[in-house]
């Protein structure tokens, strides 16, 4: 800002550590920082970087930030007008009246009439048909999931003893087969 200047990099280099007591070996950090930041311009002409800051664009980024801000305060009071407005609008017709009050009354008991009502349903829920079907398909599921573990148990006892000649109490006793199992009908 000072200098109004254009500059390399090799010249910031060289300004900084005497003007500002920078060390030579950070400014280039620092001045992408500030190239990142928005806060001093770069452009790559021919094969160099020159690099520089007027204060009239610091001054112009400022005005159309404080431009968009205000014009974003400016929305949000209209905002805030239109809901006031909308808050008394709704008001009307709402004043506490003893009509209303018995309504509001007669609204929670007829809510809590629909709460008692549900848990009575609930109650004997397990007596609807929908569910007692449901109950049907899940059991139906259920015993041929049972049959299917059965025959896969009777399988693997046949290989046994064709493949190493055990007896089957020998097989049921090892693998903790009950004798009396069974298909499910």
């Amino acid at each position: 800002f000072a200098q109004k200047d254009v500059f390399q990099l090799k010249d910031i280099e060289k300004i900084a550590p005497k003007e500002k007591g920078i060390t030579s070996m950070s400014v280039k950090e620092i001045l992408q920082s500030l190239v990142d930041d928005g806060m001093v311009d770069t452009d790559r002409i021919g094969t160099s970087n020159y690099f520089w800051a007027f204060p009239s664009k610091a001054l112009h980024a400022r005005k159309c930030k404080l431009e968009e801000l205000e014009s974003q305060f400016a929305e949000s009071s209209q905002k805030k007008e239109a809901l006031i407005k909308s808050i008394e609008k709704s008001k009307i017709g709402r004043e506490d009246t003893a009509e209303r009050t018995a309504l509001i009354e007669e609204l929670a008991a007829l809510r809590q009439k629909k709460e008692q009502l549900k848990a009575e349903i609930d109650k004997y829920r397990e007596c609807d048909p929908d569910v007692v079907e449901e109950m049907r398909q899940t059991n139906k599921v259920a015993k041929e999931a049972a049959n299917r573990w059965t025959d896969n148990i009777f399988s693997i006892k046949s290989w046994a003893k064709r493949k190493f000649g055990f007896e089957e109490s020998r097989i049921d006793k090892g693998f903790g087969i009950p004798e009396d199992l069974d298909y499910i009908d």
